[in-house]
């Protein structure tokens, strides 16, 4: 009874590390190298730790409450034969990672899947907060699109659509040349200046309207993880596992 309790706990600890090494981007086949494993067995710890991830994300992260501002940004993913698109959001005044949405194709239906998951994790319909968001024009018509409600008329037949009220949207556009940011406009697209700041001060955030807190965490995503490198030869094959 004891040599078993002590191989399960032993095993235990094994998955552990390794799931451990391959959350901070360690090499699939450096683990098998040093854990002396085969790569079926480790991608299975994987994919079981990345269900019980998606659980938690669940019940956890993607309930309601006081957003404030929500940042949101693409990442471009050069996979096998392929390109991909990871579409994720952030809550700055937490810096809680609200979730995240892999496409091929970087289009209206990724960004509504993105605004989705925001909406799950927002509060009560008069709360107000607000985007942030690159120059992409379809986080503007997917938030539009998202945060609606039918309105119950006493006439039968499909309900009316109400917009959430007090919901602000800005843009952050940069301009490039020559791999160096010569200009940034920041638009307002829907709300007055007085509203953004009237939230900010609530939310007890500074500063111009940016999108750096996100724009960091997917550094860290890149500098993490060997499949989100620039230039790497650890390409990714299924967006399965890439999400």
């Amino acid at each position: 009874m004891g040599t078993a309790f002590y191989r399960l706990r032993t095993e235990e600890k094994t998955v552990t590390q390794v799931v451990t090494l391959l959350a901070h981007g360690c090499p699939l086949q450096a683990i098998c190298a040093a854990f002396d494993l085969d790569e079926p067995t480790v991608l299975n710890w994987h994919q079981r730790a990345a269900s019980q991830s998606e659980r938690v994300q669940k019940l956890m992260v993607e309930v309601p409450r006081k957003l404030g501002e929500v940042q949101s940004d693409e990442l471009r993913v050069k996979a096998q034969g392929r390109l991909f698109w990871m579409a994720s959001s952030m809550q700055v005044s937490t810096r809680l990672w609200l979730g995240v949405v892999v496409s091929e194709c970087r289009d209206l239906p990724l960004i509504v899947s993105l605004i989705m998951i925001v909406k799950r994790c927002a509060s009560a319909l008069g709360r107000g907060f607000w985007f942030t968001s690159d120059g992409l024009t379809s986080y503007v018509s997917a938030i539009r699109e998202v945060f609606r409600e039918p309105d119950h008329p006493l006439q039968p037949g499909r309900p009316r659509l109400v917009s959430w009220p007090k919901i602000l949207i800005a843009q952050v556009i940069k301009r490039v040349e020559a791999r160096r940011v010569v200009e940034i406009e920041r638009r307002r697209v829907q709300g007055s200046a007085e509203e953004v700041e009237l939230l900010r001060h609530k939310s007890k955030e500074g500063g111009v309207l940016n999108t750096s807190f996100i724009e960091r965490l997917n550094g860290i995503f890149r500098q993490r993880l060997s499949c989100l490198a620039r230039r790497r030869r650890a390409l990714i094959g299924l967006p399965e596992r890439l999400h």
